[in-house]
């Protein structure tokens, strides 16, 4: 999927575990199938899961999590991945690694779970995951979270290499200018996931059991959460969604500018390494334009 990917195979994870989580070590290392974009998944024994960065981004976010996911999980409604052990580069591998429990669940369908009382739950989350006390921990200066304004250079290029034949680029950037014309957001920061996507969510008895994949997490504008309202949540219980989610008219407009930048780099990005993600960002930039009518 990217150009400085590095794939990691089973031998290599049991060798790593095997020098340096010695109390692992006679446990059966076995690869899970690609599931997103920044990690390989390595089932560790029938307990633990193994996650390898792919690219170096997401290796930038590994302390991240083993020091704050531990702090987030006790003031949540739900599992989170809360590292069990971060392990070094090491055998050929450039970058930190983390031991993380494994929780039961299935990626979320429409199948799986009834739409309104998904929407209020996830919104339920946001509004926890809100009100957690900042700890000290780190606020977003840029990107996902951060002052819309950040992200303008960026939106700006990935418009610029968009396939204008597929959505308006006028479109795009008349979206854009709104969201950077609401009122800014001037309160406490306050915590959020900043990637929430049926990838990044897993249920269980038709309800939400766990949210992982903390990468983008941070404290600052609590709007990036409505960013599900266009990606993921179904059309049909979006409003019920942003509801439950309980943000004003200024936070709205600022999301649709959240939401846009990941989708409008990624509907290029990945157009020919993982179309089906590259189509998921095409819709989630056309119903934004969708709702700016």
């Amino acid at each position: 999927m990217h150009a400085d990917e590095l794939l990691v195979d089973d031998e290599t994870v049991r060798r790593l575990v095997a020098a340096q989580l010695p109390q692992w070590s006679s446990l059966p290392v076995r690869r899970l199938p690609p599931l997103g974009t920044d990690n390989q998944l390595f089932r560790l024994g029938d307990d633990l899961l193994v996650r390898m960065p792919r690219i170096p981004g997401p290796a930038e976010t590994v302390a991240f999590e083993h020091t704050w996911l531990p702090r987030l999980a006790p003031h949540l409604p739900v599992a989170v991945p809360a590292p069990v052990a971060m392990g070094e580069p090491g055998n050929g591998f450039p970058w930190p690694w983390t031991v993380v429990p494994w929780i039961d669940g299935v990626t979320p369908t429409e199948s799986s779970y009834d739409p309104e009382e998904w929407a209020v739950e996830l919104g339920l989350f946001v509004r926890a995951c809100r009100d957690v006390p900042a700890m000290g921990g780190p606020v977003k200066t840029e990107g996902r979270g951060a002052p819309l304004p950040s992200l303008d250079a960026w939106v700006r290029e990935w418009t610029d290499k968009a396939d204008p034949a597929q959505v308006s680029r006028d479109a795009v950037l008349a979206l854009w200018e709104d969201a950077l014309a609401a009122p800014s957001y001037d309160g406490e920061p306050r915590w959020f996931h900043g990637d929430l996507h049926d990838g990044n969510l897993l249920v269980r008895d038709g309800r939400l059991a766990a949210v992982i994949d903390w990468g983008a997490a941070g404290r600052g504008d609590p709007a990036v959460e409505l960013n599900a309202m266009w990606g993921y949540v179904p059309l049909s219980v979006a409003q019920l969604y942003r509801e439950a989610v309980g943000l004003d008219e200024a936070a709205y407009r600022r999301a649709r500018g959240f939401a846009l930048a990941p989708a409008i780099s990624g509907w290029t990005y990945y157009r020919d390494t993982a179309p089906e993600t590259s189509r998921g960002a095409l819709e989630t930039v056309r119903r934004l334009i969708a709702s700016l009518d």
